[in-house]
């Protein structure tokens, strides 16, 4: 059997390149479509929303596990977790992230752009002994990461932050994909933060009728 002409060689390549990339476009979308199907079925309710979210999005971006934090003004407080390694999910647990200068929480705040970080054991918090990076690495055997923050006007609400145990950067494709996870996030906070004033007028306005 003859190899094919280069030129159609070149062609089938195209093609099975143009496939591959509408096969990921399709599936990124559906992730995205069935996400905001937790949002709609499951009002004021954050739990299922950010676990799928996550699931999704490690799946996607080829992440080995992945957290939610929420920004209480001091601390990144764990929202949800999918995939975190135990010993690496109790030190968070005990030790949340903070907003230290050079820390990816710092420059969330700073830029509100996503934070990419291609190998941690190069960063200059894990070779200055950061415990919190040095618990990255020998806890959750990190090596990349991706920081996405969660943005409504101009605050930062929190981050979304997926990781790769080996040193392999995330594609721009996929950082456009976390951002629209960041998306959905703020809208399902603030469906159930709307939800949780409705609520609270309801029963205030049904205790002054029954007074």
């Amino acid at each position: 059997m003859t190899d094919p002409h280069p030129a159609l060689a070149t062609l089938q390549h195209a093609n099975a390149t143009l496939q591959q990339e509408r096969d990921a476009a399709l599936a990124r979308e559906a992730a995205l479509a069935e996400v905001l199907g937790v949002i709609n079925a499951s009002p004021g309710n954050l739990a299922p929303v950010f676990d799928a979210m996550l699931e999704k999005a490690m799946r996607l971006c080829g992440a080995a596990f992945g957290s939610l934090y929420v920004d209480d003004g001091e601390h990144f407080n764990s929202a949800a977790q999918h995939g975190v390694p135990s010993a690496y999910a109790a030190f968070r647990a005990k030790n949340p992230p903070v907003a230290r200068p050079g820390s990816s929480g710092a420059r969330l705040r700073e830029t509100r752009r996503p934070d990419h970080v291609l190998d941690v054991m190069t960063s200059e918090l894990y070779l200055s002994g950061n415990p919190n990076t040095i618990a990255m690495v020998e806890l959750g055997g990190i090596r990349t990461f991706l920081s996405v923050p969660l943005l409504k006007d101009d605050s930062v609400l929190g981050y979304i932050q997926i990781y790769r145990q080996e040193v392999r950067a995330f594609t721009d494709s996929e950082i456009v994909l976390l951002r629209s996870f960041a998306a959905q996030a703020v809208i399902a906070m603030e469906n159930a933060r709307l939800l949780g004033e409705l609520r609270a007028q309801t029963e205030a306005l049904t205790q002054r009728n029954s007074e």
